[in-house]
C-alpha cells in the first residue's frame, strides 16, 4: 500500500482538478456565452498550465530566482482563484434554476392558498348560518307546539284550543328555515369538497416536486438556523470551493514530493552495490601476503640442460 500510495495521490489529484476544470470551464463558458468555445479552449490550456506551474515550482523552488519563482506563484494563485471563481459561478447558476423553479411552485401553491381561503371563509359562514337556522327551527317548533289559546265562554268556562292563522305563520316560517337549512347543507358539502381538493393539490406539488426534493436539505438547514435560503446556499457554495481546486494542487505537490522520496530510496541501494562490486574488485587486484620460505643453500651445480645428456650418449657411442 505504501508504494502505491504516491500514485494513489497522483490519481486523485488529477481527477480532482479535471472535475475542478470541468466545472470552471462550464461557468467561465455561461458567464462569457458569445464566445464559448474561445472560453473553454482558454480555460482549459490555464488549468492544464496551472497544474505544470505547481510541479515545476515544487521541483525547482530551491533553483530558480526570486523574479520567476514570484511570478509563478503569483500567476499559480490568480488561477487558483479564476477557476474558484467559475466554479462558484457554475453553482450558483445550477441553484438559480432550481430556485426559480422553487419560486414558481411556492407562487402556485399561493394562488391555490388564496382559494382555499376563500372557501373556507365561504364554509365557515355557511356553518354560521346553519347554527342560526337550526336555532330558529327549535324554537319554531316549539312555538308550533304551544300554539295554544285558552278563553272563557260565556257560561264561565276555560275553552282552550289553537290558532290556525297562526299555526299557518309558524308551519310557513319553519318551512322555510328547513329549506334554507337544505341548501346550506349541499353547499357546505361543496365548499368542503372544494378545500379537501385544494389541499390534496397543494400536498401532491409538494411531493412531486423535483425542486422541492433538490433544496430539501438547505431547507432544513435554513430553518434551523433561521437564515435565508440564499446566504445558505452562498456558505455552502464557498465550502466546496476552499476544498476544490486548492486541494487538487495540494495532493499533486505532495504526490510528486512522495514520488521523489521513493526514487531516492530506489537508487540508494543500487549506489551502495556498485560500490561494493568496486571495492571486490580492487580486493581481487591485491596480491595477498604470504610466508617467506626459507632461503635454500648456494650450489655451485649448474642447471640441467636437456641437451648436455643427449652429447654424452653420442661420445659413449663412439667409444665402442
Amino acid at each position: 500500500m505504501k508504494r502505491m500510495l504516491p500514485y494513489i495521490m497522483l490519481l486523485s489529484a488529477l481527477s480532482l482538478a479535471a472535475t475542478a476544470a470541468y466545472y470552471s470551464i462550464f461557468g467561465l463558458s455561461k458567464l462569457f456565452s458569445s464566445q464559448a468555445t474561445a472560453v473553454i479552449f482558454m480555460a482549459s490550456i490555464l488549468e492544464a498550465s496551472k497544474l505544470v506551474t505547481a510541479s515545476y515550482l515544487h521541483a525547482r523552488w530551491r533553483t530558480i530566482n526570486w523574479f520567476a519563482k514570484t511570478y509563478l506563484t503569483a500567476a499559480m494563485v490568480i488561477l487558483m482563484a479564476i477557476t474558484s471563481l467559475g466554479i462558484y459561478g457554475f453553482l450558483v447558476s445550477s441553484y438559480q434554476d432550481t430556485a426559480y423553479k422553487m419560486n414558481a411552485m411556492d407562487s402556485e401553491i399561493s394562488v391555490l392558498d388564496l382559494k382555499k381561503q376563500r372557501y373556507t371563509t365561504n364554509l365557515n359562514a355557511i356553518q354560521a348560518e346553519k347554527e342560526s337556522l337550526n336555532a330558529n327551527i327549535s324554537e319554531l317548533t316549539k312555538g308550533l307546539s304551544n300554539n295554544v289559546i285558552s278563553y272563557i265562554d260565556r257560561d264561565g268556562n276555560r275553552i282552550t284550543t289553537t290558532s290556525t292563522a297562526t299555526r299557518k305563520v309558524l308551519q310557513a316560517q319553519l318551512d322555510s328555515q328547513i329549506a334554507r337549512r337544505d341548501q346550506l347543507a349541499d353547499s357546505e358539502i361543496a365548499a368542503a369538497d372544494s378545500v379537501s381538493a385544494i389541499e390534496m393539490k397543494i400536498l401532491d406539488i409538494q411531493i412531486n416536486n423535483e425542486a422541492a426534493a433538490e433544496l430539501g436539505p438547505l431547507t432544513y438547514v435554513s430553518g434551523i438556523t433561521g437564515k435565508s435560503m440564499d446566504l445558505v446556499v452562498n456558505w455552502f457554495i464557498l465550502l466546496f470551493i476552499i476544498v476544490f481546486d486548492p486541494l487538487a494542487v495540494m495532493l499533486l505537490v505532495s504526490a510528486n514530493k512522495l514520488l521523489a522520496t521513493r526514487t531516492k530510496h530506489d537508487t540508494a541501494p543500487e549506489a551502495a552495490q556498485g560500490d561494493s562490486k568496486s571495492e571486490e574488485s580492487k580486493a581481487e587486484r591485491v596480491e595477498a601476503p604470504t610466508q617467506e620460505s626459507p632461503a635454500k643453500p648456494e650450489t655451485d651445480t649448474k642447471p640441467f640442460k636437456p641437451h648436455s645428456l643427449h652429447n654424452v650418449w653420442r661420445s659413449a657411442k663412439r667409444k665402442k
